[in-house]
């Protein structure tokens, strides 16, 4: 766990007094978000691809039509989530390493625009 860094964005629930404190004790300086060793830096190009891809795709997916109720949007989800090829999952991934390439020619500026 020495090497391993720990990222955290922006989201209330990460942001949490029990979350960072969880982080400092098991990653010391080694986390990245609001108020940690590395701060979170604020509008940071998405490198991972549930921010660059999914929830964008399950948004477009699930509210084609408005759901129901609660009940109706989580069945959705998880209906979308199940019909998503094994194949795009591979692509979303693979992406990552153009995205890395692209961030790091920037040197972490927006690079989403070069895509």
């Amino acid at each position: 766990m020495d090497e391993i860094y720990s990222q955290q964005d922006g989201a209330p629930p990460h942001y949490g007094i029990i979350v960072r404190q969880y982080l400092n004790e098991v990653f010391q300086d080694r986390w990245i978000g609001r108020r940690g060793h590395i701060e979170w830096p604020p509008r940071s190009p998405d490198l991972i691809p549930l921010d660059f891809f999914l929830w964008g795709y399950l948004k477009s997916k699930v509210y084609a039509t408005k759901p129901q109720n609660l009940d109706d949007l989580r069945g959705r989800i998880t209906r979308e989530i199940e019909l998503i090829p094994p194949e795009t999952y591979r692509n979303a991934v693979s992406a990552v390493y153009n995205r890395l390439a692209h961030c790091q020619a920037v040197e972490g500026q927006q690079f989403e625009h070069l895509l």
